[in-house]
């Protein structure tokens, strides 16, 4: 478990494919500090650590990863965004996050706001009930909270501290992010879709908006 709360960025040293796998080896300030078994973070993909060396870590990347994550678009010399997992007791900073991404959106725009910027994303249609104005988000590993969202697409804006802390400042048009949806906003989705006495009627905004969950706009009691 994760709060989208990025400690650092590392940088890839390599990227191999071995049959269906990747082996990824990530040199980054926090590798010291990791150990064999443990998870982390890499751009929001939850990864198991199998070996460490002088300042990097490895891990290997399955198949079922590479399928639904950036990970296997990558390149030696890529900056990769990091977070160890959360523990019992720290501070819940951001929100809960598995890890387990849910489809790739792709940056459409950036423009600058204030002192930061505000991007424009592109989601897959299947997380469009997931994906709620003013509700969380994690854009490659970073919790967000979307600001706006229509049909296809959301909008986040990043503060000056995400640009410095993490490598969404390198974000441009036509960039691939790994998306996580908020996982209580999942599992309430997954509860009407399974739950309901009949599942003739699919689920709708109207719908959500009749039992109490806000989708546009925050629904008045």
């Amino acid at each position: 478990m994760f709060t989208g709360l990025v400690e650092c960025t590392g940088t890839i040293r390599t990227l191999r494919r071995r049959g269906e796998e990747v082996d990824l080896r990530v040199g980054a300030p926090i590798a010291n500090r990791l150990r064999r078994g443990q998870s982390v973070a890499v751009d929001g993909v939850c990864l198991t650590v199998t070996g460490r060396g002088r300042g990097t870590f490895s891990a290997v990347v399955s198949p079922q990863t590479l399928s639904c994550t950036t990970i296997g678009m990558r390149s030696a010399g890529d900056r990769v965004n990091l977070e160890r997992p959360l523990r019992l007791g720290d501070p819940l900073g951001g929100h809960l996050v598995q890890g387990h991404v849910d489809g790739v959106g792709m940056v459409e725009a950036v423009r600058r706001e204030g002192t930061g910027r505000r991007v424009r994303i592109a989601f897959p249609g299947g997380l469009s009930d997931c994906i709620v104005t003013r509700g969380s988000i994690a854009v490659e590993g970073v919790s967000l909270t979307i600001a706006e969202r229509d049909d296809r697409t959301f909008q986040v804006a990043l503060i000056p501290e995400t640009l410095r802390a993490t490598r969404l400042v390198e974000w441009r048009s036509g960039t691939p992010v790994n998306l996580e949806v908020d996982m209580l906003g999942r599992y309430v989705v997954e509860m009407f879709r399974t739950g309901r006495p009949s599942d003739t009627a699919p689920l709708t905004r109207e719908f959500l908006a009749r039992h109490g969950y806000g989708t546009e706009r925050t629904v008045a009691r």
